[in-house]
């Protein structure tokens, strides 16, 4: 299941936005191929004729919840959190950690639907895998964004590179490290510093100076001595642009 603020806000009333929303819960959980249209119809309540009358195919409903996925999980859940987290640009994307660390230690903890589906469908040019890699690119978008506002040269190849921190966090929580978040954000903070980001306090980060504080704590929990070498890194990096 999504996270709860990912969920329908009330119970849907069309026959549409029943497909819609079981299809969300179902696919969400488990992928697009794994589930039948006959087992969207018994969540939904409707006949498979009512299915077919408001989605032409599978895949189009399959389509259709990538979309809704986006409006929720990645603008309505990640982002809305992020920019709630951290006044900095920087800040912001430490805090992708700090929400995804949440996120993993949640028993309904379901993973990133546009992964799961994008490695169900092999063929480059199937229509759900096209719209996969569409709204993995719109994440990176997001990234790049706040990598230009933080002052990186490079924001396209910092963007895919922290893309690659997220999508890696998340197969490790699937593989049951539930503290795969915090080593991600280690490994965020030596990234930024390679990119020349000049990083101040965490604490100053966050616009809750609460938050700044549980990522140091969550960094520095199991790996002292990884959160120690990132600090020397920034402060070398700070050194050298205070000299120049």
């Amino acid at each position: 299941m999504a996270p709860a603020a990912t969920r329908a806000p009330s119970k849907p009333r069309s026959a549409r936005e029943r497909i819609l929303e079981a299809a969300y819960d179902l696919f969400s959980r488990s992928g697009v191929r794994a589930i039948g249209v006959d087992t969207i119809t018994v969540h939904a309540d409707v006949a498979k004729m009512t299915l077919y009358r408001n989605f032409s195919s599978k895949n189009e409903l399959a389509m259709a919840f990538l979309d809704l996925r986006e409006e929720r999980w990645t603008k309505g859940w990640l982002q809305a959190e992020v920019r709630s987290r951290a006044s900095s640009p920087a800040g912001q994307l430490l805090a992708v950690f700090d929400v995804f660390s949440e996120w993993f230690a949640r028993d309904d903890f379901e993973g990133c639907a546009f992964m799961t589906s994008l490695l169900e469908f092999d063929d480059p040019e199937d229509p759900v895998r096209k719209a996969c890699v569409l709204h993995l690119a719109n994440i990176r978008a997001f990234l790049a964004e706040l990598a230009v506002a933080a002052g990186v040269e490079d924001a396209q190849l910092f963007a895919t590179q922290w893309h690659i921190l997220m999508k890696g966090a998340i197969v490790s929580a699937h593989e049951g490290d539930r503290d795969a978040a915090r080593q991600a954000g280690e490994l965020g903070a030596l990234l930024l510093a390679r990119h020349g980001v000049a990083l101040a306090p965490a604490t100053s980060f966050f616009a809750n100076p609460a938050d700044g504080a549980r990522w140091v704590r969550m960094s520095c929990n199991k790996s002292p001595v990884l959160f120690t070498d990132a600090l020397n890194r920034l402060a070398a990096v700070n050194l050298g642009r205070s000299t120049r």
